[in-house]
């Protein structure tokens, strides 16, 4: 049996409409033992994003960002958080919105880029997937100083670590961001692992 049969929505509701959707939907949901059990979620959707992780393989540096993120801050989070690029999609392709934030927040024009996977990042309230890519770049590929969009409230600065001291920051707790922490890694086991 699909998923899809499995589902029956009974009522949605919008809770909040302002920077992005919050919805309660009641829903019927088959389970495995065949019994129909109704269920209410709420569930924010933001849209799709991507993220990236820029890497430079002879120097074996990467590019990260640091900037304030409100959320984190409420949550007890007291410093700026360590990022790798990342922004909605707003309908555009997954490597056309990465290409656009590359440039936005760190100011490298990067020439390739490579998609190396997908993931639902909070699955259980947030409808967001992000596409994760990885680039490598050169000095020369910075046309700008980055730093974002003032206007959107963005404010980033822009961070060349080496890998190793990245991947220490994690074991640190200084990178503390879940895609961040996945590209990383990524790179660990296949872009710096020879």
């Amino acid at each position: 049996m699909k998923l899809a049969e499995r589902v029956r929505i009974q009522n949605v509701k919008t809770l909040a409409d302002d920077w992005f959707v919050l919805k309660k939907t009641t829903f019927d949901y088959l389970r495995r033992d065949g019994v129909w059990q109704t269920q209410n979620r709420e569930t924010y959707d933001r849209g799709n994003g991507a993220t990236i992780l820029l890497y430079d393989l002879a120097r074996r540096t990467v590019i990260l960002t640091r900037q304030f993120r409100f959320p984190a801050f409420v949550n007890g989070y007291t410093d700026l958080l360590i990022e790798t690029p990342a922004g909605l999609l707003d309908n555009v392709s997954p490597e056309e919105r990465i290409r656009a934030e590359t440039e936005e927040e760190t100011g490298y024009r990067v020439q390739h880029v490579r998609k190396v996977f997908e993931a639902f990042m909070s699955p259980g309230s947030v409808t967001e997937k992000l596409y994760f890519f990885v680039g490598e770049y050169v000095s020369t590929d910075r046309i700008t100083d980055g730093g974002g969009i003032e206007a959107e409230g963005e404010d980033i600065e822009v961070l060349e670590l080496r890998i190793d001291e990245a991947l220490n920051m994690i074991a640190t707790g200084t990178i503390q961001d879940g895609k961040t922490i996945m590209l990383l890694q990524h790179a660990a086991l296949h872009v710096f692992a020879a």
